[in-house]
């Protein structure tokens, strides 16, 4: 579905990102952690063709990013940022309805969008002004703005990138964005790559989690095969220990204080 081939991107005398294959398929939630300056976020604006690879190149759906027209690929492919630099007054309604600018369906727009909201748990602010709001409540009107942008009629594959989208939010609307993300991923067959910090969050709600370290990947696989003692010591330099959650068997990360 997607696939990036040997991705390197360059400002300047800085490597931000160094040689990445990697590939998603429909259906999966892919995370990517790492340290700061790892070049995260990086890597996701590559996929999103938001940003042009100094060399390599990035496929969807077997097609380089660049022969599509942005129309096409708006409604095939949503991404949330990290930060929003909206500084008008919207109202929130309005933000998610930006969501719906690639289609022609004015007649449907209004009931997706509420959808929407009701999903993210936000349709009590629906004429609260967006530059109002908290930064949890602006994260979760973006998601759902990216949520409004993949919703269709037509049912084939779509990718949907998140850039840290759990990092202004609660531990409740935490799980709630990730588990919305998850379910969209496999009742509708999208792919999902998501930045994550909370290797906790990765674990609970990841098929695959891929560790960037220096702009590179340094481990892909299943949370239990990634967040081990050995792999985590190596990626961020700290001890930690690694246990199975109660309830699903995953794996918890914990700090070894007794190493720092």
């Amino acid at each position: 579905m997607l696939d990036a081939e040997g991705l390197c991107f360059r400002i300047g005398d800085a490597t931000i990102v160094r040689g990445v294959t990697l590939s998603v398929s429909p259906g999966e939630v892919v995370a990517l952690c790492g340290p700061n300056g790892a070049g995260k976020s990086t890597l996701l604006s590559l996929l999103s063709g938001e940003q042009s690879a100094t060399s390599g190149e990035v496929r969807f759906q077997g097609k380089s990013l660049s022969k599509w027209s942005p129309v096409a690929l708006a409604r095939l492919r949503a991404k949330l940022s990290q930060e929003s630099t909206l500084t008008f007054a919207f109202r929130v309604y309005e933000v998610v309805e930006m969501g719906r600018f690639p289609y022609d369906t004015p007649k449907l727009d209004g009931e997706i969008i509420r959808a929407c909201l009701q999903h993210l748990e936000i349709e009590h602010l629906e004429d609260r002004f967006y530059t109002s709001l908290s930064g949890g409540e602006k994260q979760r009107v973006q998601l759902a703005r990216a949520l409004a942008q993949l919703t269709s009629e037509h049912e084939e594959p779509r990718m949907l990138l998140l850039d840290e989208p759990t990092s202004a939010l609660d531990l409740l609307h935490q799980e709630v964005a990730l588990k919305r993300a998850h379910d969209l991923c496999r009742e509708h067959n999208y792919g999902v790559v998501v930045v994550l910090h909370d290797l906790n969050l990765a674990s609970a709600w990841a098929d695959r989690i891929l560790l960037m370290k220096e702009g590179r990947l340094v481990r892909g696989g299943v949370p239990r095969d990634v967040l081990t003692p050995e792999v985590l010591r190596d990626t961020y330099g700290i001890g930690v220990l690694v246990l199975p959650h109660p309830q699903t068997g995953r794996p918890i990360v914990t700090i070894d204080r007794q190493s720092v």
